[in-house]
Parts: structure tokens; C-alpha cells; sequence
């Protein structure tokens, strides 16, 4: 398939994610606790909501919202990490609504003129255990283009549709900022021909993990090395990205996308009851069937459902054993 890793067993094994938001917080979270792995985490730079877009577009800095959920995720102290540094500003009239980790990590960036430096330092503050790598360092718009030929402009525009229809995604792409060209951050290639195992989601698909593959060279760079890809199929569809989308769909949506097929799909087969299921519905989210096989890509189907709190995701724990297995490691 392109490129081959040395012959020479290499230990501990190398697990790439890619993708942002709540999604990969609840992937990497499980991850951190396995032995004998090393994680390189690749984050969207795509967002453009509340605290994360006003820093964007007030400072013109990368948004951090998303690598602040990895860091979190990858820290020891998550939980006093989070207490903290999700707390919202609220007497400042400049600060309120930002929350400490934000502006943490975009005073980080700025003190030592480099995004990604500022992403070390705070990722050394929590005793981050691996490395978080922003998908690209150039700052760009998300763009959706509709079945009818309508755009809209902006992660969080198109992460939250207006009105009760809306057409179906029909391609997304990237509109640079200050130059011609968007180009892949190159640790983000050194971690991909590296990797054991690359793992894609799960998060919003339109918005969390294709606007990561989209990234001029990321796509021929998966295209190229010899690891398994791996896809975490979301558990609930999104009203104005995935419509009635069955695991199926979210398959062949990410093999257009990614430059080839992938070799395998996560699927949870655990419905949650049908009272938090009338909930969901009323946002117009739905229950992720399997669907119909897609040839050449291997379906594991296991129960990975968490509810605590009426939120229906991904158990991190359950989700690593599962990737552990996988790989032919012990938890």
C-alpha cells in the first residue's frame, strides 16, 4: 500500500487518532491508561464557536478549544484539570465567557510565537502523556457545500443548522485565511508513517473528522503507509451532517475521503433505552444501525454505550480494551 515500516518490531506501539471535539476527549481518555502504547493525537483546526471563534477571530490565533480537550484527555490530573481549566470567566466584561484553558493556551502561543509551542508548554504543565499535533497551522474556514448548491461558512454554522430542514452535505473544503495554500503541520506526516494504527473519530463527521482529511497532503500521506485505519462509527446520527445515516454510510463517507478504503469500522451494538432515545429524538438524532456490509472492511460490532448523565457517547474504557485487543495488547 505505499509505504512500509522497518521490519524491526518496534515497542511501545504507535496509535495515531485524527480527528477533535468531544469525541476524540472520550477516545484518548481510555487510550492514556493502556501499557505498551505511545499516542501522537491530530487535532481539527476547524473550529469557530463561542469562547474558541471569538479568541479566532478577536486575535487571530489558531482555535484551541479542541486541543484543550485533548490535553485534558491525555493528562493524569483530568479531572482537576478540567475543574479548572473549564471554568468559565464570567465578571471581566473582556473575559466572560472564555474559559482558563482557552486563554491559557492562546497566551502560551502568543508568549512563545508559535501555536504549537504553546501547546507543548501546557501539555507539559498537565504531564500530558503522548503528543498533540494541530492538523495544520494555518488558519482557514470550513466550507459545506449543500445538495442545492447553497454554502455555509464556518464550523459552528454548519455544526448548527438554523430552521427545521436543511439539504444534505454534499462536499466540504478549506478557505485559507492569509495565503494561497493550506498545508498539512509536517509532525502530522512523521506520526502517520510511523503509526501501528490509525484511528479516525469518533466526532462529528462533517465538521470534527473530515475537515482533518481535507488538509492538502494529510489524504496522500494515508494513501501511502502500510497502517491499519480504523473508524469509530458515532452511536447517534447529527441533524444537518448525518441524517439517517447507518454505519455503512459513515463508511463510505470517510473512503472518499481519506484516499483509501479503511480496514475497519468500530461499531456500537448497544441500543440505550428507549426513554433517552425520545430524548435524542427530539433533537432529531437517531440510533447508528449497522446497515449493509461494505466490502473489504472489517465490522466489529461490540457494546460500547456510556449514558451517565442522559449523554449518550463512547465508553472510554470499554472503547481502548477494545482497541487493545485489536492491536494484540493487554489492557
Amino acid at each position: 500500500m505505499g509505504e512500509k515500516k522497518s521490519n524491526a518490531k518496534k515497542s511501545p506501539l504507535h496509535v495515531v487518532t485524527i480527528g477533535g471535539g468531544s469525541g476524540q476527549f472520550a477516545l484518548l481518555s481510555g487510550l492514556k491508561n493502556l501499557a505498551g502504547i505511545r499516542i501522537s493525537a491530530v487535532v481539527s483546526m476547524m473550529d469557530s464557536g463561542g469562547s474558541t471563534g471569538r479568541l479566532r477571530d478577536e486575535l487571530g490565533t489558531l482555535p484551541p478549544g479542541d486541543i484543550l480537550k485533548c490535553i485534558l484527555a491525555l493528562s493524569p490530573h483530568q479531572e482537576t484539570a478540567r475543574a479548572i481549566f473549564q471554568k468559565r470567566f464570567s465578571k471581566d466584561r473582556r473575559l466572560k465567557g472564555h474559559n482558563a484553558g482557552n486563554m491559557l493556551l492562546t497566551m502560551l502561543s502568543r508568549y512563545t510565537g508559535s501555536f504549537p509551542a504553546g501547546v507543548q508548554a501546557l501539555a507539559e504543565i498537565l504531564d500530558v502523556k503522548g503528543e498533540i499535533l494541530p492538523v495544520t497551522i494555518d488558519r482557514a474556514t470550513l466550507v459545506a457545500e449543500l445538495t442545492d448548491g447553497s454554502r455555509i461558512y464556518g464550523e459552528s454554522a454548519i455544526d448548527t443548522p438554523r430552521g427545521h430542514q436543511r439539504e444534505t452535505i454534499r462536499d466540504v473544503y478549506l478557505v485559507p485565511h492569509h495565503s494561497d495554500t493550506i498545508t498539512v503541520f509536517p509532525p502530522v506526516l512523521k506520526a502517520i508513517a510511523d503509526a501501528d494504527i490509525i484511528i479516525l473519530g469518533p466526532g462529528d463527521l462533517f465538521t470534527s473528522i473530515i475537515p482533518n482529511l481535507i488538509v492538502p497532503g494529510l489524504r496522500a500521506k494515508l494513501a501511502a503507509v502500510s497502517a491499519p485505519i480504523y473508524h469509530v462509527v458515532n452511536i447517534m446520527t447529527k441533524y444537518g451532517e448525518t441524517n439517517h445515516f447507518q454505519a455503512c454510510d459513515f463508511i463510505a463517507t470517510i473512503d472518499s475521503f481519506a484516499g483509501r478504503k479503511i480496514d475497519g469500522a468500530i461499531v456500537n451494538n448497544r441500543r440505550p433505552d428507549t426513554r433517552l432515545l425520545a430524548l435524542y429524538r427530539k433533537q432529531k438524532s437517531d440510533f447508528v444501525d449497522v446497515g449493509f456490509a461494505i466490502p473489504g472492511c472489517r465490522l466489529i460490532l461490540e457494546d460500547l454505550l456510556e449514558t451517565s448523565g442522559d449523554v449518550i457517547r463512547h465508553d472510554p474504557h470499554k472503547l481502548a480494551a477494545l482497541i487493545a485487543r485489536i492491536m494484540g495488547i493487554g489492557c
